[in-house]
């Protein structure tokens, strides 16, 4: 969702930002999501903590986070450019189509449902869905079954290193969105786009031809040795 239906990173970077600053911390918040962005923010917020920080705490500071994002981008909110034409194009063709996400119900309805997206999705599956969030696969694996798709028939739209990493790991394969991540930083994805001006469901099935094997996850993007800040 956050980054391939909205343009919302900038926004992200800004609200962690400030939370480092009010927890005394110097973390570079840009850095730290071009490395662990996808996953879910108490997650995130493990890595910055030299310390054990109890999981309780780690929620309160997510919460302080999130408030902080919607409150940035509040009057910001739109779709992706050319979003809503290739989605009513998918589905006049016949695909079903799932959104899979590490965010909350209340922040996948601070999206979807203010900007109408909502009615293009078979199914939703977020945080709440999942034992395990992204690098892990489990979301998408989730989305797929609830789909009654087979995950060699699956394209993940992604715009992480992580989030392509857990499309690898459910079997599937990925178009690249570099709305904050440059080409180069992904692994294999069939292609990259900046937005959905650039793709239609046809041209997206030729490149699915193209690529008949789905890449097997890259143990370095992948591991947590990546994930370390430097």
């Amino acid at each position: 969702m956050d980054g391939v239906l909205v343009d919302n990173t900038p926004a992200q970077v800004r609200a962690f930002q400030l939370l480092f600053r009010d927890l005394g911390l110097t973390t570079n918040a840009r850095k730290l999501l071009r490395r662990l962005n996808g996953m879910p923010a108490t997650n995130i917020l493990k890595t910055v903590f030299r310390h054990s920080v109890p999981e309780k705490q780690l929620k309160e500071y997510s919460s302080q986070r999130e408030f902080l994002y919607r409150t940035l981008y509040w009057s910001q909110r739109r779709e992706m450019p050319g979003l809503s034409t290739f989605l009513q194009a998918a589905r006049a063709a016949g695909h079903p189509i799932g959104l899979g996400t590490s965010s909350p119900p209340e922040t996948i309805a601070y999206i979807l449902d203010h900007l109408n997206l909502r009615h293009f999705f078979d199914v939703v599956v977020g945080k709440e869905d999942v034992d395990k969030g992204k690098p892990h696969g489990d979301t998408f694996s989730v989305v797929a079954a609830r789909l009654k798709a087979a995950p060699e028939n699956c394209i993940v739209f992604e715009d992480a290193v992580l989030g392509e990493q857990a499309a690898y790991k459910a079997g599937m394969r990925c178009v690249a969105v570099a709305s904050f991540m440059p080409a180069k930083a992904f692994q294999a994805p069939l292609t990259v786009i900046k937005d959905f001006t650039e793709l239609t469901p046809e041209h997206l099935l030729e490149l699915l031809d193209q690529q008949p094997a789905v890449p097997k996850p890259d143990k370095q993007r992948a591991q947590r040795n990546y994930m370390q800040l430097e």
